[in-house]
């Protein structure tokens, strides 16, 4: 007698292998687009369509090969297909580009370099053991691993590339959250402090100031001149696992998911023990949504466990860490690139 294991759903098998092989080559797909990246094909066609032959005469790459890679690219809606071998740029491929907005080529590239790829043939054992095996696949950690020379060009990659990531929510959470009967606004490990400078150019009764290690804090104040909000902003160097200047709002953009639970509690905890009365912070980060539907975030997830210390949560989770360094999520609304800001008020 035959049937469905227990705790087993109903499916067709054919359909249910094609949906396997297609999760399967997810790593090519990656690599289709690092090569399309790499090659520059986006940026060969943002003058309009034009044919493999002729992206491959301005790349110096082979006519077939590169015909091939469009060929794939458009499947994946890289790029439109407009007959006789002529290609077109769709709004994935201008993604795809260098230098324009809401570019994500850099992060495209770097999570094919060799520090991620490399990491993820130990993805099991870090499963196994609980937590990154990215020492034993680079000799380092992470950032360990970019602080070497050798790996500088590598390392450029990365900051371009969470710059640009950072950039698709920055926007969104400038717009949403409010700053009425704010004064100062400190941006906890804000590296070149784009949000803070944001809100500053929204409000121009706010004061800001960047918490960041030394080395940092000289982007910081060119980014603050060039924007010419220096009168109103400073970069204060220093460790956010030490202390953090006072303020009536702070901002942590993508730095709780850094961290195991007990680096986010101090973290939030030298937050609440700094904040002005009635004052607030702000965590923006992706939240994991409901266990076993499509969610980016559980998937973001696993590259935190492949490479970092640090985790995605879902919102119980959040609001543990928030309770256990003294503060309550008030509100919780989106911002945009698949990223949420949690409001937290004070116990």
């Amino acid at each position: 007698m035959t049937g469905t294991p227990s705790g087993t759903v109903p499916s067709d098998p054919a359909t249910d292998a094609a949906a396997v092989l297609d999760l399967l080559t997810g790593g090519w797909v990656a690599q289709t687009l690092r090569a399309v990246a790499l090659l520059h094909v986006a940026d060969h066609l943002a003058d309009g369509a034009a044919t493999a032959e002729e992206v491959a005469k301005r790349e110096g790459s082979d006519p077939q090969t590169t015909y091939r890679l469009m060929r794939a690219a458009s499947s994946l809606g890289v790029f439109s297909y407009e007959g006789h071998r002529r290609f077109g740029l769709t709004g994935r491929g201008q993604l795809l580009r260098v230098d324009v907005p809401g570019s994500l080529r850099s992060l495209v590239l770097v999570e094919n370099e060799h520090a991620h790829w490399r990491s993820w043939e130990h993805f099991p054992e870090a499963v196994r053991q609980g937590g990154t095996q990215v020492k034993e696949a680079l000799g380092a950690d992470l950032f360990g691993y970019f602080a070497q020379p050798e790996n500088a060009e590598e390392a450029a990659l990365f900051a371009r590339a969470m710059g640009d990531l950072s950039g698709l929510v920055t926007q969104g959470a400038v717009a949403a959250v409010d700053t009425a009967g704010v004064t100062t606004v400190v941006d906890v490990g804000g590296a070149d402090g784009d949000f803070v400078l944001g809100l500053l150019e929204a409000n121009p009764r706010l004061h800001g100031q960047v918490l960041e290690l030394p080395h940092a804090v000289e982007g910081a104040r060119r980014e603050a001149e060039r924007r010419r909000l220096s009168d109103r902003f400073s970069a204060v160097p220093g460790d956010f696992f030490t202390e953090v200047p006072p303020a009536d709002l702070y901002l942590l953009k993508m730095i709780i998911h850094d961290w195991d639970d007990q680096h986010c509690v101090t973290i939030l905890r030298n937050c609440r023990s700094s904040v002005h009365e009635s004052g607030r912070a702000l965590v923006v980060e992706m939240v994991i949504g409901e266990i076993g539907t499509p969610d980016f975030a559980t998937r973001v997830d696993m590259n935190m466990l492949n490479v970092t210390a640090g985790m995605e949560r879902d919102l119980d989770e959040y609001d543990a860490l928030f309770a256990a360094a003294g503060w309550r999520r008030a509100e919780t609304y989106p911002v945009g690139g698949g990223y949420s800001a949690m409001e937290l008020v004070a116990l």
